[in-house]
C-alpha cells in the first residue's frame, strides 16, 4: 500500500493563504451610482453575474495547488536488496605417489585417495548433498608433489575450475617424487593474500609428511597467519600399509601393499597457527562430512540492505495550479471582465 509524504511539508502553511488570495481577487473597487437598486434587485440574475467570483476562486485554488507541489508530495516504495560477499577460498592438494592409495571405498569399489578428494572437491564448489556449493566465492587451485604447482588463479568461473581439477593426476615424473606441503601452502598464501577480499581460507589436503622442498609447513603457516588467512588442514587415511598400483616389470600393475605416513602434528600445527581446524579423514563418508563442516564453518558474508525509492507527484499540483492561473486570466479579461 502506497503511502502519500511530503518532503518539506513547511510549504503547506502556504495553503493558509488561498482565503486571503480569494478576497483580495474578489473585492470590487470600482462602483456605479444608482438612483434606485429597486429595478436590478427585482431583475433575475445572470449566469455572467453568477460567474463573476470563479477568477478569484481560481487564483485562489492556483495558490492552493502551488504550495502543495512546493511541499513535494511524494510515495515511498520499501525494497529490500541481499548483498552477498563472498570470501576467497586457496584449494591445495596432495597429488605425490602416496595419494595413489586404494583404501578409500566408493561403492563397493575401492579408488585412490586423489579419486575421492576431486569428487568430494566437485561437490564442495557446485554443490551437491549436504554441501550447498560455493557460487559467491572466489576459488583458486594449488597442487603440489615434489614441487608446489598453481593450476587454477582465484576465480568465480567454478564449470572451468573443476574442468582443471578434473585433469590433475598422481606424479608419475621420478624427478618430482616428494611431498612438498610447505610449499604447496606457501604458494596458495602468496596468492591469496594480494586479494582483497576481507575473509580468506585456505584447505590444505594431504596424506604425508613434508619431505621435499625449500619452505617448511610451519614456516608457511607463520605466513598465512601474518596475512590473515585462516588454514583448514586435513589429513587424508592413516599411518600404516596401504594398497598402492606398483608396475611390475612385466608392463602389469598390481596392488601392493606400501608403507605410507601421515604427518598429523604438523597439520594441527599449521591449523593452530592461523586460528583454522584440523580434520583426519580415513574413509570418504569422513571426508564428506569434513567438507560439510568446512562449508557451514565458512559460510559467505550476507547482509539485507533496505531502502526507499520516492516517486514524486508535484508536476500534476504543478500543471493543476497553472491550469488555473491561465483559466482564471482567461475568463477575468473576456467573459467575466469586470468594469474599471
Amino acid at each position: 500500500m502506497l503511502e502519500w509524504e511530503f518532503r518539506d511539508p513547511l510549504f503547506l502553511l502556504a495553503a493558509l493563504l488561498a482565503p486571503l488570495i480569494y478576497l483580495l481577487m474578489r473585492s470590487d473597487r470600482s462602483a456605479v451610482i444608482y438612483s434606485s437598486l429597486d429595478v436590478p434587485t427585482r431583475a433575475p440574475t445572470s449566469l455572467r453575474a453568477r460567474l463573476a467570483s470563479a477568477p478569484a476562486l481560481l487564483f485562489a485554488f492556483a495558490g492552493l495547488f502551488l504550495a502543495v507541489a512546493l511541499a513535494g508530495p511524494r510515495t515511498g516504495d520499501s525494497t529490500t536488496e541481499v548483498v552477498r560477499e563472498g570470501i576467497a577460498i586457496g584449494l591445495v592438494i596432495d597429488r605425490s605417489g602416496s595419494m595413489d592409495a586404494r583404501d578409500f571405498v566408493e561403492g563397493d569399489t575401492g579408488v585412490s585417495r586423489l579419486h575421492a578428494v576431486k569428487r568430494i572437491v566437485r561437490d564442495f564448489v557446485i554443490g551437491r548433498g549436504e554441501l550447498a556449493g560455493r557460487p559467491d566465492d572466489l576459488i583458486g587451485l594449488v597442487a603440489f608433489a615434489g614441487y608446489a604447482d598453481a593450476f587454477c588463479p582465484l576465480t568465480l568461473d567454478h564449470p572451468n575450475l573443476i574442468a582443471i581439477l578434473d585433469q590433475i593426476e598422481i606424479n608419475a615424473d621420478p624427478r618430482e617424487a616428494g611431498t612438498s606441503i610447505g610449499e604447496g601452502l606457501a604458494l596458495a598464501v602468496e596468492r591469496l593474500r594480494r586479494h582483497p577480499t576481507r575473509s580468506k581460507v585456505i584447505i590444505l589436503l594431504t596424506d604425508g609428511v613434508n619431505n621435499a622442498g625449500d619452505i617448511a609447513p610451519l614456516q608457511a603457516a607463520e605466513l598465512a597467519a601474518q596475512h590473515d588467512i585462516r588454514v583448514y588442514a586435513i589429513g587424508a587415511g592413516r599411518s600404516g600399509l596401504a594398497p598402492v598400483p606398483v608396475r611390475m616389470r612385466d608392463g602389469r600393475t598390481r596392488l601392493q601393499r606400501v608403507r605410507v605416513e601421515l604427518d598429523e602434528q604438523t597439520l594441527r600445527g599449521i591449523a593452530e597457527r592461523t586460528d583454522g581446524r584440523y580434520f583426519h579423514a580415513d574413509t570418504v563418508e569422513v571426508l564428506e562430512s569434513v567438507y560439510a563442516d568446512i562449508d557451514r564453518l565458512e559460510s559467505s558474508e550476507i547482509s539485507e540492505v533496505r531502502y526507499l525509492q520516492y516517486t514524486e507527484h508535484y508536476q500534476g499540483w504543478t500543471l493543476a495550479a497553472l491550469a488555473c492561473l491561465a483559466l482564471a486570466g482567461v475568463s477575468g479579461g473576456t467573459l467575466l471582465r469586470r468594469l474599471p
